[in-house]
């Protein structure tokens, strides 16, 4: 074999995550990188030369982030399944790429919302629900069974495995028929004896999904109420979706202890009597949420503060009559930032993909309805206006950012400012002018950038903050400020607050550097209550601030133990994975995205001479090459430890740049991955 093996990497806990970060978005302190979309698409979310922040005022956009609004729950598409049916004709290798495109937080976009229906969609190859036939008010033969179960299910479980923290929004366009006044897929009303069923079938869904490992985040009781005329569509008014919400829906969630959110209306902004005459009416309702096919943006605003709720952008299309040239200006200035500065704490676009007919999809539904992607054949899909929409905002503003203020002097410089939960700050901007170079102030401090009109860009920074001088630095308040010192002490290191000469009270936060934990104790004896502190700026609140007499230091994720691990190789990226979440003997090993999960941790552990053995947490098997077999080419599974069995004991050499070899102490041979394959679902295996 003449390919040239990769090592793999071991990592503590979820340190990789924080590396990842670094790379990305982690700046020396006021440099500000940037990236730019242009109408003309001579730059496609194109990473820009950085720049640097000086002392100046007189900004002609100006960031202050003590100011803050909502925060935010993230970004993405509608995934119909006409969108799950396309992508399931690409090959495993392109799937695999789209999908980790999407929602890869590192490496991709890093969508964090994604929009399903309930039932089918207009988008969908065919109407059905999951209650067709007979009147069957008790739900009885509820079933995901049908296109869901074959195309939507699976691929929302891949996309959790790529972000597990993925919020989904679920949406039907119709009751099932028998529910209905006019029998009908089209139009027509829920009949009022239905109520309660039809509160009963949106619970025995949450529950069948959940079943399928997948959360329900938020429902709106119906996609577009004032649409009849769709393929399916359903009508449902304010008095009667209020009713419907207060008596039947909210009440059944309830007394199935579910908690996911009822977000209302979900239709234009051309009507807001309806979306506050139901948010208003109901203690069940979260808020609402709205589309932009009628309407201004600003409207939001108008719901947001007639409510004092909730307000989600959910669908917006691109059509396939339209241009890049003017659908992403449109776009940017109202989905993106004209509804995030209305109070928006979401903003999805329409379908996620199509094929190359721009389809699947009902007799009656969409033809002009441009996906994100489109699925040409097996090998390849182009990137469509909607990708570029969503992906200049989503790849940067990350899930539990809050809007902070920003205004400008200069009105085609559209704008809005957040700042992450890492207390990174991004600016989004739109230039609908031509050509202009303009000055952005944070502070005392201003960069100067030059942007083509027509054109986004998303700057990145870090504020300024001291340096740290070991892994955890103290101060005696919230802002970086009253500097007490830095602590240098090494991984598992327990250290008592009076032997570094600090007072018990003089501590009001830390700053810890990533990948790691401190473990903050009230005695000086590592008893007396914890808290943990895991990320970079933390203020004590008055519980703590004045009884923290101790600390211990740990890599982040090993709880204590100091031997978890997630193993990646080097050539791909991937993680070792026990397939399917198995824990029975002889379960293939393979390589898969990161899960965040025990599946992909593992405990090593010295069994003499430096030999270990390798348990998975998951299945608490180790790891076991087949059959005891000494030939290359001998796969990896898990199985029961035997401590006289060698096959389950293996030598960590190291390599260099924290990475090391794993050699199988039977066959001195090393564990490598299946022709060294950069794709998710190859085997691990031993060679030469």
């Amino acid at each position: 074999m003449s390919i040239k093996k990769a090592p793999v990497r071991l990592i503590v806990g979820k340190i990789i995550l924080f590396s990842f970060l670094l790379i990305s978005f982690f700046t020396q302190a006021q440099t500000v990188n940037s990236w730019v979309t242009n109408a003309n698409q001579s730059a496609l979310l194109q990473q820009q030369t950085a720049v640097n922040f000086a002392a100046g005022s007189g900004a002609t956009i100006s960031v202050n982030s003590a100011s803050t609004f909502q925060s935010i729950d993230g970004f993405g598409f509608c995934l119909t399944e006409g969108s799950a049916e396309a992508i399931n004709a690409l090959n495993a290798t392109q799937q695999n790429n789209l999908l980790n495109e999407f929602f890869n937080t590192t490496t991709g976009m890093g969508n964090s919302v994604l929009r399903i229906s309930i039932g089918a969609s207009d988008l969908s190859s065919s109407s059905y629900s999951y209650n067709e036939g007979a009147v069957d008010v008790n739900q009885n033969n509820f079933s995901l069974a049908g296109p869901d179960l074959t195309y939507i299910i699976p691929l929302v479980k891949r996309i959790l495995l790529i972000n597990p923290n993925i919020k989904v929004l679920a949406t039907p366009w119709t009751a099932p028929r028998w529910m209905k006044t006019n029998n009908a897929w089209i139009g027509g009303n829920l009949n009022t004896a239905y109520y309660a069923s039809y509160a009963k079938y949106f619970v025995k869904y949450i529950q069948a999904m959940q079943a399928q490992g997948i959360k329900i985040w938020a429902i709106t009781p119906q996609n577009e109420p004032l649409n009849p005329y769709n393929e399916p569509s359903m009508y449902m008014n304010a008095g009667d979706q209020t009713t419907f919400i207060n008596n039947n829906l909210g009440p059944a969630f309830s007394a199935a202890g579910i908690t996911t959110k009822i977000i209302a209306y979900d239709h234009n902004l051309d009507d807001t009597g309806y979306p506050i005459q139901v948010a208003n009416g109901s203690g069940y309702v979260d808020g609402s949420a709205f589309h932009l096919y009628a309407g201004n943006i600003s409207d939001m605003t108008t719901v947001h503060n007639a409510t004092g709720k909730n307000v989600y952008f959910t669908e917006q299309y691109t059509s396939t009559t339209g241009g890049f040239s003017g659908d992403f200006p449109w776009h940017m200035q109202n989905v993106m930032i004209g509804s995030l500065n209305n109070w928006s704490k979401t903003a999805l676009e329409w379908n996620l993909a199509t094929d190359a007919g721009f389809g699947p999809r009902t007799p009656g539904g969409c033809t002009t309805c441009l996906g994100a992607v489109t699925i040409n054949n097996s090998n390849a899909y182009t990137r469509n206006v909607s990708y570029y929409i969503i992906a200049q905002v989503s790849k940067f503003v990350k899930t539990g950012a809050v809007r902070i203020a920003s205004s400008t002097s200069n009105g085609s410089l559209q704008n809005v400012a957040f700042k992450n939960p890492d207390g990174s700050i991004v600016l989004v901007v739109f230039n609908s002018g031509g050509n202009q170079t303009f000055s952005v102030g944070s502070g005392s401090n201003t960069f100067s950038y030059t942007l083509a009109g027509s054109s986004a860009v998303s700057f990145v920074w870090n504020p300024s903050i001291p340096p740290s001088t070991g892994i955890v630095t103290t101060y005696s308040d919230c802002n970086y400020a009253g500097f007490s010192g830095g602590l240098s002490i090494g991984d598992y290191n327990m250290i008592r607050m009076q032997s570094l000469g600090i007072n018990d009270d003089a501590i009001s936060s830390l700053r810890v550097m990533p990948g790691y934990q401190v473990i903050l104790y009230q005695d000086d004896n590592f008893t007396g209550g914890t808290t943990i502190i895991n990320s970079d700026n933390n203020c004590l609140n008055t519980t703590w601030n004045d009884k923290v007499t101790s600390m211990r230091v740990l890599p982040n994720g090993v709880g204590g133990l100091g031997n978890t691990y997630y193993i990646q190789n080097k050539n791909s990226g991937l993680f070792l994975n026990v397939a399917g979440q198995a824990t029975i003997n002889g379960t293939p090993v393979i390589q898969w995205g990161l899960e965040e999960d025990n599946n992909e941790q593992f405990t090593f552990t010295d069994t003499g001479n430096g030999v270990y053995k390798i348990i998975g947490v998951k299945s608490g098997r180790a790891l076991d090459v087949e059959g005891g077999n000494s030939n290359t080419g001998s796969v990896l599974q898990i199985w029961d430890y035997y401590p006289t069995a060698t096959n389950q004991h293996f030598i960590v050499a190291p390599v260099g740049d924290g990475f090391y070899k794993l050699i199988a102490r039977h066959s001195d041979q090393i564990l490598e991955v299946k022709d060294a394959s950069t794709a998710a679902g190859y085997r691990v295996q031993q060679w030469t």
